[in-house]
This record gives C-alpha cells, sequence and structure tokens, in this order.
C-alpha cells in the first residue's frame, strides 16, 4: 500500500464504527454582503466544468440532483462542454433505487446523450471487487463506503468530479423538522420512548466492544448529537469542524489527486455557505426540500428539488462477499483491547451485521487478504475513456467489475 497524505480513522474510529469530536472554531473575514446562494454555487462549480471531462456523482438525491442542475446551467452560460452525470445502479437492493427520480432530472435537463450508468451486483460489497482495489491501495479510509468513486474518478482522469458531499450536513443535520402526519407523529413517540430506557443502550447499540469501552462510546455519541446547535448558521459552522466531515473531504482529496483529479463540493463552498447562513441562519429545523426550494425559485427545472424519499444503502455494501468473510472470520487480527472478539463473533453470526461493525469488516478482511499481484501502478487507468461531451450515449448500463 502506498503512503497517500490523508487523514486516518484511529484504531478506535474503526472498533466503534463512530467518528466524533468536533475540533475549535476557526477565525474566518466573511464577506460583509453575502452573494445569493445560487449565483454562489454557480461560481462554485465553474472550477470543475473548467477542467474537462467534468463529471457529477448523480444519485437522483436532491443534493447531486442541484449540483447536477447548476453545473449543467452554468456549462451552458459560459460556453462549456455539458458536465457528465455517472449514476450507480444496484441490482437487490430495491431500498436503493432512485432510478425514477434519476430519470426524470436527467430528462429536465436534457443531458441523457452523456449520462453514464454503471451496474453493479456484488461489486461494491464492503470488501467487494472495488472496494478490495481500494483498500490494496489505500487501506481502511472513512467514510467506508468510500470506495464507490473509484470508478468515478477513474473515468474522471485528468479532468473533474463535483459532488454533493455536505448536504446531509449543512442542509438537514440531526435534528429534523416536526412530523407532518399523525403516523409520523406516532413513530417518533414511540422512538423516544426507547431512548427512554438506556440501561442495556450501550450493549445493544455497540454489542462487540467491551462493556466500558461501550458505555464510553454511547455517552461520547449522544454528547455530540445533543451539542449540535440548533440553528442553522451554528449548525453549519459546527458540522464543517466535526472530525467526521473533516476526513471525508481529506480521504476524498488525496485519492482523487491519486488521479489527477480535482474534485470540487459545492455545497461545502464557503461563499455558498456564507450566502445560506445569510439567508436562513437563525432559523430552527428547516426542511432540506424547502430550504432548497428557497434557493432555487424558478430557476432550475421543478424536478430538481421535488421532495422524495431518502434512499437507504445498507443493501449495496453488504452483500455476498461480506457475509462469507463474517461467518468464516476466526478472530485474527482483532485487537481484544478494543473489540470484544467472541462477542463480535456471535453478533456476526446473524444477518445483516450492523453498519457500525463496517470498517472492522474492512479491516480484519484486509489483514487476511494479500495484495494481488502485480501491484497496481502509481495512478489507476480508467474503466475506459470517455465519449466527447455530448456525444452517443456510450457508457450507458456498463458494467463495472473488479
Amino acid at each position: 500500500m502506498i503512503e497517500v497524505p490523508m487523514l486516518r480513522p484511529t484504531p478506535f474510529d474503526i472498533a466503534s464504527g463512530t467518528v466524533l469530536g468536533v475540533g475549535p472554531p476557526t477565525l474566518r473575514v466573511v464577506p460583509p454582503v453575502a452573494p445569493d446562494p445560487l449565483a454562489a454555487l454557480e461560481r462554485a462549480v465553474l472550477p470543475a466544468l473548467s477542467r474537462p471531462p467534468c463529471l457529477v456523482s448523480f444519485s437522483g438525491g436532491l443534493d447531486s440532483s442541484l449540483v447536477l442542475a447548476v453545473a449543467v446551467r452554468v456549462a451552458r452560460w459560459e460556453g462549456l462542454p455539458d458536465p457528465v452525470p455517472v449514476t450507480w445502479r444496484f441490482t437487490g437492493a430495491p431500498r436503493a433505487d432512485e432510478s425514477s427520480w434519476q430519470d426524470r432530472v436527467v430528462a429536465a435537463l436534457g443531458v441523457g446523450a452523456s449520462w453514464e450508468i454503471l451496474r453493479a451486483d456484488h461489486d461494491l460489497d464492503l470488501v467487494g471487487p472495488v472496494a478490495g482495489r481500494f483498500l490494496h491501495r489505500y487501506g481502511v479510509r472513512h467514510p467506508v463506503n468510500l470506495h464507490l468513486h473509484l470508478p468515478l474518478l477513474e473515468l474522471a482522469g485528468g479532468g473533474s468530479l463535483l459532488t454533493g458531499l455536505g448536504g446531509d450536513q449543512v442542509l438537514s443535520g440531526w435534528r429534523r423538522p416536526p412530523p407532518r402526519s399523525t403516523r409520523a407523529r406516532l413513530g417518533r413517540v414511540r422512538v423516544l420512548a426507547r431512548e427512554l430506557s438506556r440501561r442495556h443502550r450501550p450493549r445493544r447499540l455497540f454489542p462487540w466492544l467491551p462493556a466500558e469501552t461501550a458505555r464510553q462510546v454511547d455517552r461520547a455519541l449522544r454528547a455530540e448529537q445533543r451539542a449540535e446547535p440548533r440553528r442553522l448558521g451554528p449548525r453549519v459552522a459546527w458540522h464543517l469542524r466535526r472530525r467526521d466531515l473533516v476526513i471525508t473531504r481529506s480521504a476524498f482529496t488525496a485519492v482523487a489527486e491519486d488521479h489527477d483529479v480535482t474534485p470540487v463540493h459545492p455545497l461545502l463552498d464557503h461563499a455558498f455557505l456564507d450566502a445560506l447562513t445569510a439567508l436562513a441562519g437563525p432559523r430552527h429545523r428547516t426542511s432540506r426540500d424547502g430550504l432548497l426550494a428557497e434557493i432555487v425559485g424558478d430557476a432550475l427545472p421543478p424536478e430538481v428539488t421535488a421532495p422524495r424519499r431518502k434512499a437507504h444503502f445498507r443493501d449495496v455494501f453488504l452483500r455476498t462477499p461480506t457475509r462469507e468473510f463474517v461467518r468464516s472470520w476466526d478472530g485474527t487480527g482483532a485487537d481484544p483491547e478494543l473489540v470484544d472478539v467472541v462477542a463480535l463473533r456471535d453478533t456476526w453470526s446473524r444477518w445483516p451485521i450492523p453498519g457500525g461493525t463496517a470498517a472492522l469488516v474492512q479491516q480484519l478482511w484486509l489483514a487476511t487478504a494479500p495484495a494481488p499481484a502485480p501491484r497496481f501502478p502509481p495512478r489507476a487507468t480508467p474503466v475506459r475513456p470517455l465519449p466527447p461531451a455530448g456525444g452517443r450515449r456510450a457508457g450507458a448500463d456498463a458494467e463495472v467489475t473488479g
């Protein structure tokens, strides 16, 4: 494995499945008059569009739809090549299916001719073919699903990649708006009732950790969740300092630069965040779709900001390769000071395994899986060259494997 300058999760982060901690406030010079949020987003995507091929990691969710739409709008204003949306579609993971919204947004923006659709079965499993290549090259990184961008970075070699990274933090956060329906309100009451019974909570949430470690992690996790500011402006600044997001950005940047790709995350652009704070900073519990609709107005097609359900990707990453590994794991590679090996084996005897053990799966698999020969070259080769912007949809429905 080559040494790449990026921040790494600690052994404790990996064992507990949490990346906790918030850095101190930093001083920034904020413009006296913040620009319009949409105008700030338009400026934020321009560096990526100016370095083609400009790919967009496009899932069909609100964040990636917004980024794609803004990039298309700016490219056509500036006479630059259209950005190329690249989308994963998965078999056997219906809760991750966003194809209907993907189709609607792409049609509304008129970028179907260059749309790249990558299909995956077991390919994106935590220790599947794509993750295996990633882990042998970079080791365990945060987040554990970072490998899903590896084929996109290979396609974008020499160009740029736009993402919706940061949307969950700056546009939503952990505190949800009040439930709108009676059913949703009853569901919230049931969740709160379970939270009130915390006697066995640490071992329930972290059964693979030693008892005292589980209690420490649970206390730290709850403390960080309670510390999230309620108003949007302070919440944005707080999330930008969280280790979770700092390590994610560091790893993404290092892997992208290793492929000669410029990564751009417009939703984390400082000018956009300043404008967003000027617009809605004092507000409490803003809804994501309502906030985006206010930012965009009628400048973009309504399909871009229309409310939609949140996709869930557990079944994309927990597939046959992970199931076979956890069933056969014999305790090799685990640090007994951090992990209760017997409890972990018991936890992994039931499927699906807890998502909090995903980084442990990758760490322990890597400890038992020798790197393939020959080793990878200094820069990974692209999956295949992209067609010229606006050309035929040559990459549609492509199979991507390790």
